[in-house]
């Protein structure tokens, strides 16, 4: 008869640093207002480090620049995105703060070290012609039978919203039915860091919303937007209902619902609206953020010039 197998023994430090791990995150849910998406996202890179040093790991104040040199050499072996290996030192680099504000660590091994430099690319967004075109496909798109009636009425309200006010999917799919009382023009956003903005609601986007819950009747007190099973819908249905209309479109290129996010930056600045207000309007706590739209605005930047600098002379565009 065979002993039983015993497993590989566990790294005696692994418990402690877990516990470092959880009363950091404690502290950014609490203190900072983290999503639980950030939440996630940042304990899997600390998992992804911890595995990766193995029994070589002893505490996070005994890693050292070199060892994170390491770590950042194998990310660019492997290829990852500059963008991604950004995003996973981020994690470690708040994490540091943390130690050195709450834990009493003396030193910041990442301080030093100089991560590749993400590629900027600029947002994608739809033309307006592809947006109206977008916003018209669930009133038009044959509904299957087992669908409750008043689907097509939801889908076409968070499609309207989006495009309305620019807000994140997460903020979206949080909004309870009482965050836009019958006839209201704005709507009481829950954005990052637990931070509140009221938004303004355009016309069509509210008909839009009036008409879903005359047919769904949500739960007053429940969510906004719900499954077919009357459930909070989850982002992962938001996207599939959007990937379902982009199929019976035009569209030549794949949207997500934070690039009609993009869409209402590009269109508000395009149109004119001044860069602070677009801020606000999409709850960026940096102007830098929203600057990254700014590309859109040159042809207009550029007749703006034409016809108010008094020395100006027509220019190619």
């Amino acid at each position: 008869m065979h002993a039983p197998q015993q497993e590989p023994p566990q790294n005696p430090h692994r418990a402690a640093a877990e516990a470092v791990v959880l009363r950091f995150l404690d502290y950014m849910r609490a203190e900072k207002g983290a999503s639980p998406h950030t939440l996630e996202a940042y304990e899997r890179q600390y998992r992804m480090f911890t595995d990766w040093m193995g029994p070589r790991f002893v505490s996070w104040q005994d890693c050292t620049a070199d060892t994170y040199r390491a770590w950042l050499y194998e990310a660019m072996q492997q290829e990852l995105k500059p963008a991604s290996i950004r995003q996973r030192f981020a994690a470690l680099r708040s994490l540091y703060t943390y130690l050195m504000l709450r834990e009493g660590a003396t030193h910041n091994p990442l301080a030093d070290l100089t991560l590749p430099r993400a590629r900027t690319g600029l947002p994608v967004h739809l033309s307006l012609k592809q947006m109206e075109e977008l916003l018209s496909l669930p009133l038009r798109t044959p509904v299957d039978k087992k669908s409750p009636a008043w689907l097509p009425f939801r889908d076409a309200a968070i499609l309207e919203l989006f495009y309305s006010c620019g807000i994140r999917l997460s903020e979206l799919v949080s909004l309870n039915a009482d965050a836009l009382s019958a006839g209201a023009d704005c709507v009481r956003v829950m954005g990052k860091g637990r931070k509140v903005r009221i938004v303004p609601v355009g016309e069509y986007a509210r008909e839009a919303i009036e008409k879903y819950l005359e047919h769904a009747v949500p739960d007053p007190q429940g969510p906004l937007f719900i499954s077919r099973l009357r459930r909070r819908m989850t982002g992962r249905s938001v996207q599939l209902m959007l990937d379902k209309y982009l199929r019976c479109s035009d569209i030549p290129f794949h949207i997500s619902p934070h690039k009609l996010r993009h869409t209402f930056a590009t269109h508000l600045l395009d149109a004119g609206a001044d860069l602070r207000s677009v801020q606000e309007l999409l709850g960026h706590s940096s102007l830098s953020t929203t600057q990254i739209y700014t590309h859109v605005t040159k042809t207009r930047m550029k007749q703006v010039y034409i016809q108010t600098h008094p020395r100006a002379t027509d220019i190619d565009e």
